[in-house]
């Protein structure tokens, strides 16, 4: 794995990076919440271990900007000496995964990462996520902004193989195939449910994310080739 340890206290962070290192995993570290939130942005790890009291940027305005304006869901581990309820909850709704109290033993924060990253890779492959549309396989739960939106199964089958394949473009004929198998039907079914899916998905907000190629086929992404 390749985890981010955000932590400002020096004994503290090399203890946790040599154990984590010896245990086979890549491991970064930033020793203040704007370097750290940096690298969370613009680098790719499978979790962050996060001090919540950190210089220039404490723990939990560190999970409010990674969730809320990166809109990543990178696991998060929060470290705090505080185990009052409040603080707890705090972190937790800034978006934190889990919450260990210092003082900690190292194999326990293995063993939680492990496990957080095992669950987060098990619900990666059940949920979609294209900029800020979301859908659940598990639950047929779509969201966009946060707004729960409804499809019917048609809509619902076309939206998963667009996700699926996103941001490629996806032809016609493949997506009808996809969609209905052998009985595609003899009117053009897949242009209607496209416009309904539009409707529904992209009208009530500013940025379109479904995009016709003109004798191709479409494609959902942010940015339209």
């Amino acid at each position: 794995m390749r985890i981010l340890v955000v932590e400002d206290h020096p004994d503290i962070l090399a203890n946790i990076m040599d154990y984590l290192a010896l245990h086979g995993h890549q491991v970064d570290c930033a020793q203040d919440g704007v370097t750290g939130l940096h690298l969370a942005v613009t680098q790719t790890f499978d979790i962050i271990v996060l001090d919540v009291m950190l210089p220039g940027m404490d723990g939990y305005q560190f999970c409010k900007r990674l969730r809320d304006d990166a809109r990543m869901d990178t696991p998060i581990i929060m470290l705090t000496a505080r185990d009052a309820l409040p603080d707890r909850l705090q972190g937790l709704r800034a978006g934190a995964d889990d919450y260990l109290l210092k003082p900690f033993a190292l194999a326990e924060l293995a063993a939680r990462i492990e496990t957080i990253v095992r669950r987060s890779q098990r619900r990666s492959h059940t949920l979609l996520s294209v900029a800020d549309l979301e859908y659940d396989l598990d639950t047929l739960h779509v969201s966009r902004a946060g707004v729960a939106l409804r499809l019917n199964p048609i809509c619902l089958k076309l939206l998963q193989v667009l996700m699926q394949r996103s941001p490629a473009i996806v032809r016609r004929q493949a997506l009808e195939e996809l969609v209905w198998g052998d009985h595609v039907p003899e009117s053009d079914s897949l242009r209607t449910h496209m416009h309904q899916l539009r409707t529904i998905v992209d009208k009530p907000f500013d940025t379109p994310l479904i995009h016709t190629l003109r004798g191709i086929g479409y494609q959902l992404s942010e940015h339209h080739v």
